[in-house]
C-alpha cells in the first residue's frame, strides 16, 4: 500500500492539434469527450503559415478534402485565427479545461499567450533559442517536449528557462507519427527526472494506450497524448492519436 500512495493522477492533456481540420464544431466535440473522459486540460497548435511552411513547400499540390491545394494554402485552411481561439479559450473554460495553443513561431506567440493557461515548446522548437527567451520570458509554467533534440539542446533549454524564472517541465517525446513502441525510450523519463531534477512527463505518438501507463510508473507527472474522434478522419496526425475509447482507457486507467 505503501508503494501504491506515492503515486498521485499525472496532468493529462488530450492534443486536439489539427486533428479537427479547420472545423470548430470538430474541436468542441474533441473537448466535450476530453472532458467527459477526464483530461485536465486541451491543446491546440497556432501557427503563422506564412512563416513557417518552407518556401520549398509552398507551391507543393496536395490532395485534400476540399480539393487539390497548395501546401501554403492547405495549411492556412485548417489554421485556426484569434477569433476562433478566443471561442475555444471560453468553451473549455465552460467545460472546466485548461488550455493551450503552443506556437511555432513568435508572431503567433504574441497572439495566443494570453489565452493559454500554460506554454508549450512543440519539439520542433526546442533549438530555437529566441523562440525559447521570448517563450520564458512570459514567465507562464511551460511544458517542453524533447522530440528533435539531443541532451546538450535540453541542457541549453532548460538554461533559458532558469535564467528567465519562468516554472518548466520537460517532456519526454519522441517525434515519430506514430512511433513504433520499440522505439519510445521511456526510461529517459527517469534520465530526464535525474539529471534536470524538474517534474518530467512524456508526450506520446504511438497508437496505443499502454505505453502512457508505463511512463506513468516511470514517473511521468503529465501525459500529452494527441486525440481525435476518429483514427480514420483525414489528416497527418490521426493514426498516432487516441480514439474516445482510447482516451476513457487512459483516463480511467
Amino acid at each position: 500500500m505503501n508503494n501504491i500512495s506515492k503515486y498521485k493522477k499525472p496532468y493529462l492533456i488530450a492534443e486536439i492539434g489539427i486533428n479537427h481540420n479547420g472545423s470548430l464544431s470538430i474541436a468542441k466535440k474533441m473537448m466535450e469527450i476530453a472532458k467527459t473522459s477526464g483530461f485536465n486540460a486541451v491543446k491546440f497548435q497556432k501557427r503563422d503559415p506564412d512563416i513557417c511552411v518552407p518556401d520549398h513547400q509552398k507551391k507543393i499540390i496536395r490532395e485534400t478534402p476540399w480539393g487539390n491545394l497548395t501546401y501554403l494554402a492547405y495549411k492556412k485552411k485548417i489554421e485556426f485565427n484569434i477569433k476562433q481561439l478566443k471561442n475555444l479559450k471560453d468553451y473549455a473554460k465552460k467545460l472546466n479545461l485548461d488550455f493551450c495553443a503552443s506556437c511555432f513561431d513568435i508572431n503567433s506567440l504574441k497572439l495566443v499567450n494570453k489565452l493559454n493557461s500554460f506554454n508549450k515548446i512543440p519539439s520542433a522548437m526546442i533549438t530555437n533559442k529566441l523562440f525559447l527567451d521570448q517563450v520564458a520570458k512570459k514567465r507562464k509554467k511551460t511544458f517542453i517536449s524533447t522530440g528533435m533534440s539531443n541532451m546538450k539542446d535540453i541542457v541549453t533549454a532548460v538554461k533559458i528557462f532558469k535564467k528567465n524564472n519562468c516554472k518548466y517541465e520537460l517532456m519526454h517525446c519522441v517525434s515519430l507519427y506514430p512511433c513504433p513502441e520499440n522505439k519510445l525510450n521511456l526510461k529517459m523519463i527517469q534520465t530526464l527526472k535525474k539529471k534536470f531534477k524538474c517534474g518530467v512527463g512524456y508526450s506520446g505518438h504511438e497508437t496505443s494506450v499502454s505505453p502512457s501507463f508505463f511512463a506513468y510508473m516511470l514517473g511521468a507527472t503529465s501525459i500529452e497524448r494527441h486525440i481525435t474522434l476518429d483514427r480514420s478522419m483525414w489528416g497527418t496526425d490521426q493514426a498516432a492519436s487516441l480514439s474516445p475509447a482510447g482516451m476513457r482507457m487512459l483516463c480511467n486507467s
